[in-house]
Order: structure tokens, then C-alpha cells, then sequence
């Protein structure tokens, strides 16, 4: 079989990560060749170049500089600049990421042109259209090739959603590979030592979705629910650019930074921040991310969502759908040892990105034949 060329679509720090595994053991491969298309949803370096660091991957090859505007502006650059990129390289599959705007953006492009894609991180669903994260998985799904899944569930949603079972492949979840192949740096790095935090003595903090954040009474209330947890269980919180703004705007931020129990930090790399999570005794998040790294790991973890697009870390994980006013009593439920640790899901075993290669490559050869 001729060499094909593949395209790997990262916009936002949680594609970097699972595009990391992807893009090794592509590059392993005798029959494909493997090039980073970095859209420059986010252009900060703490964002973005520090991820491919830490991650091991090569300077993209193509960087489209899309920034930041509204989902439609984001939306828009984003195909009109990889466009020009598509039908100048022709490749022969392009895999996109996760939910985020270019996800969506470059599975059209490439449906538009006839060029198979492949969605990692197919098929999950919040059932809640008011976030645009919902839509683009929408969008994504119904016009991609290749549709990986990470959990039983997302298998059901597209099977109900009337997609056609031969798309459809649990491949598991890409998140786990990104975690086992740095195991072992994230479990040397000295992070916690240089914050002076004791393991399991603390817990981390991540907020940025706009839900929570851009409104200032919804935002008020989460800083007063830390104020009140951080005597008892100290918080390390990386805050996003997007959230400490917010906090700036609406006078929130002197509060939280004059607290003795809260650490405040800008966003920590990839590496970094897991020897965090490694060695919390909670995680406190909006994140969908960190919702599977501490389902893995066995960490409890209190999202401040009403819903999640990752239920699977509900069921059988040890996650937990909170509103503000019930951090503190989930909070002591932690520190009395009454947390359930719940379990690993099905194939998050750091297999998934072999699985995923090998699944399109049959899928090329069998559309070569």
C-alpha cells in the first residue's frame, strides 16, 4: 500500500494530549505519514507550546494562527485557512479531536472535499444544546467516516442517533495513553514539593467553562464555596486566562488570593499538573479531562456541571455531579474515607491509540482495494 498522508487536528490543550499517542505510534507506522495541523485556538505558550513539550511531538506542520472570537469567527478562519491547507496536500485522512470549534470546522472541510475523517472521541453527549462544545459533537459526528469511541455509552448515543454500526469503534480512551507514556516523568516531577504541598493533603482546582464562570453571581458563589473548604482542605487552583479575568472584572480575584489555604497559579503543563492530580486527594473541575484522569487514578472528583458528556466517569468511575452548595458536604464526605473510589472503564488501559491506527488503516486499505 502506498504511504498515506494523515492529518492531525490539535486547537486546545486537551486535543494536544490526545493527539500526543496518536501522532507516536502513527509515526511508528511503515505506511502512513503523520502531520500536526495546529488551527492556534490557543496561541498563549502556556497553553499550547509547553503541551507539545511535554509531550514529545514535533513543531506542526502547519500552524493556521486562527486565535481566539466568537464560536462563528473561530468556526469560520478555521475552515477557510485549512481549507487552503486540504486541497493543497490532498491528504488522505484527516482525524479530528475531541469538541472543540476546529473539531467541527475541519470535519466539514473534509467532508466537503470527500476526504475521510475520523472523530476521536466520537459519540458522547450531554444532551444539553446550550453548550456549544454539544453542537460541535453533533456536527462532527454525523459527517465523520471513522467514529472512535471511548465508552459503551457513546456507542449507544450514535447507534440511537441512527449511525451505521461498520462507522462505529470502541477504541477506549485516548487520555490514558497520553497519562502511561509520561507516567513516569509526571511521577519524578517535583511539583508538589515546590508548592509545599503534602500528598493527599490538598486538592486541585480547574474552572474555566463559561457556565460557571462568566456570570458573576454563579462565579461569587463557587469563590465563597472555596473560601469556606480551603481551612479544611488546602486548594491548589491553576486558573485558566478566561477565568482569571472573570474574577479580576467582577472583584473576586483579591479574595481568593489573600486566602491562606488557596494556592493560585497560571495553567501548569501537562506534566506538571498530573504529579498534582497524582497526588491530590481531590479534584474539584469543570474539566471533562480531569473527570477521566481521576476515574483512572481513583481520585473523587466534584465537577460543578448539571451534566456531563462522560457518564461512564458517573457510573463506573469516581466522579460526581455537584452544585455549588453541596462542595463542603461532599468535601467532608472526602476527608472521613467515604468517598466511592469506583472503577477503571473498559479498554482505558493505554492501548488506544494502537487500536486507533489500526482501524484506519483498514479502513484506507479497504477504500484502496
Amino acid at each position: 500500500m502506498p504511504r498515506k498522508l494523515v492529518h492531525l487536528i490539535a486547537a486546545a490543550r486537551p486535543n494536544f494530549m490526545k493527539v500526543a499517542p496518536l501522532h507516536h505510534a502513527l509515526a511508528a507506522s511503515d505506511w502512513c505519514d503523520a502531520r500536526i495541523v495546529h488551527t492556534g485556538q490557543h496561541y498563549d505558550a502556556n497553553m499550547s507550546d509547553a503541551f507539545f513539550r511535554d509531550l514529545r511531538m514535533p513543531e506542526p506542520a502547519h500552524h493556521l494562527e486562527v486565535g481566539s472570537g466568537t464560536h462563528a469567527e473561530q468556526t469560520g478562519r478555521t475552515m477557510i485557512a485549512y481549507e487552503t491547507v486540504a486541497m493543497r496536500e490532498r491528504p488522505d485522512a484527516i482525524v479530528v479531536v475531541g469538541d472543540v470549534n476546529a473539531t467541527a470546522a475541519c470535519a466539514m472541510v473534509g467532508a466537503k472535499l470527500s476526504i475521510p475523517v475520523a472523530h476521536l472521541e466520537a459519540g458522547l453527549r450531554s444532551r444539553d444544546r446550550s453548550m456549544p462544545e454539544e453542537i460541535n459533537r453533533l456536527v462532527t459526528d454525523a459527517i465523520s467516516d471513522l467514529l472512535w469511541t471511548p465508552s459503551p455509552d457513546a456507542d449507544e448515543n450514535l447507534r440511537a442517533e441512527g449511525v451505521p454500526a461498520e462507522k462505529i469503534e470502541r477504541i477506549g480512551n485516548i487520555m490514558i495513553d497520553s497519562f502511561e507514556m509520561l507516567r513516569a516523568r509526571i511521577e519524578a516531577a517535583a511539583t508538589r514539593e515546590r508548592f509545599g504541598l503534602e500528598a493527599k493533603r490538598y486538592a486541585v482546582v480547574t474552572l474555566h467553562r463559561p457556565s460557571n464562570v462568566d456570570d458573576r453571581a454563579t462565579l461569587a458563589e463557587l469563590v465563597e464555596r472555596l473560601l469556606a473548604i480551603s481551612p479544611r482542605l488546602p486548594l491548589f487552583f491553576a486558573v485558566h486566562p478566561r477565568t482569571r479575568r472573570r474574577l479580576e472584572e467582577f472583584g473576586l480575584w483579591a479574595a481568593l488570593a489573600g486566602a491562606p489555604g488557596i494556592t493560585l497559579t497560571e495553567p501548569l503543563g501537562y506534566i506538571e499538573f498530573m504529579n498534582l492530580v497524582c497526588g491530590a486527594a481531590a479534584a474539584i473541575t469543570d474539566s471533562g479531562g480531569v473527570q477521566e484522569e481521576t476515574t483512572y487514578l481513583g481520585i473523587p472528583c466534584l465537577t460543578l456541571r448539571e451534566n456531563t458528556e462522560r457518564p461512564v466517569t458517573v457510573t463506573e468511575g469516581s466522579n460526581r455531579l455537584l452544585k455549588p452548595q453541596e462542595l463542603e458536604a461532599a468535601v467532608e464526605e472526602i476527608l472521613a474515607g467515604r468517598w466511592p473510589r469506583g472503577r477503571r472503564p473498559e479498554r482505558w488501559d493505554g492501548g488506544t491509540a494502537g487500536r486507533a491506527v489500526g482501524s484506519l488503516k483498514r479502513y484506507l486499505l479497504e477504500k484502496s482495494i
